[in-house]
């Protein structure tokens, strides 16, 4: 059961599982989530932010298209999508073989993707405005950026570095304790 009543206009998150590590990325025991339709009708950076904020999670900028295969080791990630539409590359990195499991995700205006530490991401195709505001957990470090190219020493040590970032006391949609901490944290017990 969850810990807080869900608004009735936001279905709960899909869930992505992405646990099995590369020897370049370190991916994740917990999952990504996407909660679709999540901002406001119409949204723009503004009213964006002042969905998600109040919910401490800040702003760390907003962003476009990026191809670039990444993974953050010191952070938890949400991107919050305001404008046009991408499909998502989730858990490789540019030296990882192509495979049929790969995760690819859609992601369009008003929908909202948490994405924890150590997992790869990067932008295959999107709409040319496309655009979303980046915003990491209060208290969180500033983001890393890891290309997924490191040797096995500093992947291993990377990897280290992303099992250790705490799980947000909040969601980024639904608050203090909301539905990220409590699918969080049943995934970290079953480790």
């Amino acid at each position: 059961m969850y810990s807080i009543t869900m608004p009735p206009a936001v279905s709960p998150p899909e869930r992505y599982l992405i646990k099995k590590s590369t020897p370049y990325v370190p991916n994740s025991p917990f999952p990504v989530l996407i909660y679709r339709s999540a901002l406001p009708p119409n949204p723009d950076v503004k009213s964006t932010c002042e969905t998600i904020v109040p919910n401490n999670w800040l702003n760390g900028g907003v962003f476009s298209h990026y191809p670039a295969h990444h993974f953050h080791s010191v952070t938890n990630e949400c991107y919050a999508i305001f404008k046009g539409h991408s499909q998502l590359l989730l858990g490789r990195g540019p030296l990882d073989p192509e495979s049929a499991d790969d995760t690819l995700v859609e992601l369009r205006a008003r929908d909202v993707i948490v994405i924890p530490a150590g997992v790869a991401h990067c932008n295959i195709k999107s709409s040319e405005d496309y655009g979303y505001v980046g915003l990491y957990p209060k208290g969180s470090p500033h983001y890393d950026n890891n290309f997924c190219k490191a040797d096995t020493e500093e992947t291993l040590e990377k990897t280290k570095n992303a099992r250790a970032v705490p799980i947000p006391d909040s969601d980024p949609i639904y608050g203090l304790g909301g539905i990220l901490v409590d699918i969080w944290k049943e995934a970290g017990s079953s480790r």
